[in-house]
C-alpha cells in the first residue's frame, strides 16, 4: 500500500482473554443449585449442553497479540479454523466487548453484522428498525429518509416492511440487516458469516454490493467466511488466523492455500453450541455432532459413516430433514445428500444417521449441515445451518481405481444414497 493511503483501522498488540466456565447462573436460585451440586460432587444442573467444567482460574486467549493495519477501500478477508479468533476480532472492532490488552484505532463510523438480527428490536417493524440502526450510527432522520427507499428495494422485503421483524424468517432478517448496513453512511463495513443464511441469489447480490461500496465509495470492508469461493470473489487482501495469531497477511489465493494446509483437527466430536438461542424465530438448533464409528475421522473406501446429531427443539416438530453438503477442504462442493423426514420432540433430541460413502475416493473432506422443516404450505423452512460441521478423510486402499483420483473441481460430480436415520431418540 502507498504511504499516502488513508489508514482506516490500526490495531496494535491486541489481546483478548476470557475466563472459562460460567460466572453466574443469572438467578440466585440457579447459583445456589450449582453451588450445592459442586459441594456434593454432582453434575451442575444448570450447565449448558455439552459444556466442559473448568477450574476457577482457567483462562483462554482468544486473541494473542494482533497487529493489523487496514486501509481505505480495502476488502479484507479473515479466515481460519473454528475458534481461531475471527469473530472475537470483529466484536472488538464493533465495540461489543473490550480488549484485555492493546489498542484499536478507527477512522470513521463502523456498521456491522455479527449474527442474524443483531441491532434489531423484534417488536419494531422493518421500517422502524431502519431508523433505529441509522440513529445508532449517528445519522439524522433526514439522512435516513434519503436512503430508505434504496434500503427497502435492496432488501426485497417491501411487502413486509411494516410488519414486526419478530415475524421475519432468518433469511428476511439477513436481507434487511444487510441492506441497512450496506446503505447507511458508515466508512467501515464488517460482516461475519451472516450471508450463509441467505439464498444463493441474494448472496451474490450482497457480494456485488460490498464490492461496489468499496470500489465506488471507498468504504472499507472486513469479511469473515468459511466459504473460500466468496472470499475469492470479494476480497483483495486476506489474513489467516490460527489460535489467536495472524499467521499470514497478503494475497488471497496464497492465504486460502495456507489455510487449507493448516493441520486439520480431526476428531470424533464437536460441540456446536452451548447455549439455546432466545430468539423467538429460532425453533430448533443443532447442538453437537459426533462420529459413532471407532475412528479419529478416518474411513476406508466404500465404508459407511455413522454420526450422531444432538438437536434442541423448542417444540415438537414433524417433517424435519437435513441436507448434507460434502466439500473439499478448500470449500469446493462436490455432492449433496438428503435425509428422510424425521420427528423431534420438545427438548433435547439425539439422532443417529448413516452416510454411505460408496465411490468416494481417498482424500480429505468436510461437510455442511442444513436443518429444515416442511411448513404448512409444504415448503421447506430452514431451522439451522452448520458450516464445516465435521472433517474426515478417506484412507487410500491398495489398487483402488488403479491409483486414479478424480480431478474435477465443479459442483455435483458425485451422487449419494439417502442418509438413513438409524434409531429414535435416546
Amino acid at each position: 500500500m502507498s504511504e499516502n493511503q488513508q489508514i482506516m483501522i490500526q490495531i496494535s498488540g491486541l489481546k483478548k482473554r476470557y475466563r472459562l466456565g460460567t460466572i453466574g447462573g443469572g438467578t440466585l436460585t440457579a447459583d445456589l443449585q450449582s453451588w450445592w451440586a459442586r459441594i456434593r460432587g454432582k453434575e451442575d444442573p444448570n450447565a449448558k449442553i455439552g459444556a466442559k467444567t473448568y477450574g476457577k482460574n482457567e483462562t483462554f486467549m482468544a486473541l494473542d497479540g494482533i497487529d493489523l493495519t487496514v486501509y481505505k477501500g480495502e476488502r479484507l478477508g479473515i479466515i481460519g479454523h473454528n475458534g481461531a479468533g475471527k469473530s472475537t476480532l470483529l466484536k472488538l472492532l464493533s465495540r461489543v466487548t473490550g480488549p484485555t490488552e492493546g489498542e484499536i484505532g478507527l477512522n470513521g463510523r463502523i456498521s456491522s453484522m455479527l449474527e442474524v438480527g443483531t441491532g434489531f428490536n423484534p417488536e419494531l417493524t422493518g421500517r422502524e428498525n431502519i431508523y433505529l440502526n441509522g440513529a445508532i450510527l449517528g445519522m439524522t432522520k433526514a439522512e435516513v429518509d434519503k436512503k430508505i427507499d434504496q434500503i427497502i428495494e435492496f432488501s426485497e422485503c417491501s411487502k413486509f416492511i411494516d410488519t414486526p421483524v419478530k415475524r421475519y424468517s432468518s433469511g428476511m432478517y439477513v436481507k434487511l440487516a444487510f441492506a441497512v448496513a450496506a446503505h447507511l453512511d458508515s466508512e467501515i463495513l464488517v460482516m461475519d458469516e451472516v450471508l450463509a443464511v441467505g439464498d444463493m441469489k441474494f448472496q451474490q447480490k450482497c457480494l456485488g454490493k460490498m464490492s461496489d461500496v468499496s470500489k465506488g465509495e471507498g468504504r472499507t470492508v472486513l469479511y469473515v467466511s468459511h466459504n473460500m469461493n466468496t472470499i475469492r470473489q470479494l476480497c483483495n487482501r486476506c489474513i489467516v488466523l490460527d489460535h489467536g495469531k495472524i499467521i499470514f497477511d497478503g494475497d488471497v489465493e496464497e492465504a486460502i492455500g495456507i489455510y487449507s494446509n493448516v493441520e486439520k483437527r480431526y476428531g470424533n466430536k464437536r460441540i456446536i453450541r452451548t447455549e439455546i438461542s432466545q430468539d423467538e424465530s429460532v425453533f430448533a438448533q443443532i447442538m453437537a455432532l459426533e462420529f459413532l464409528n471407532d475412528t479419529d475421522g478416518g474411513y476406508e473406501t466404500d465404508s459407511k459413516m455413522q454420526f450422531n446429531m444432538k438437536i434442541f427443539a423448542k417444540e415438537a416438530l414433524k417433517g424435519v430433514h437435513f441436507r448434507f453438503i460434502l466439500k473439499l477442504l478448500d470449500d469446493t462442493p462436490i455432492g449433496m445428500a438428503f435425509s428422510k423426514p424425521f420427528e423431534l420432540v420438545q427438548g433435547l433430541n439425539s439422532k443417529n444417521f448413516t452416510f454411505d460413502m460408496q465411490g468416494l475416493p481417498p482424500g480429505k473432506y468436510q461437510f455442511d449441515l442444513i436443518l429444515s422443516v416442511t411448513n404448512d404450505m409444504g415448503a421447506p423452512q430452514r431451522l439451522d445451518i452448520v458450516n464445516s460441521a465435521l472433517d474426515f478423510y478417506v484412507i487410500p486402499q491398495v489398487n483402488y481405481c488403479n491409483g486414479l483420483e478424480w480431478g474435477m473441481r465443479s459442483w455435483g460430480y458425485h451422487k449419494y444414497l439417502d442418509i438413513i436415520e438409524e434409531d429414535n431418540n435416546v
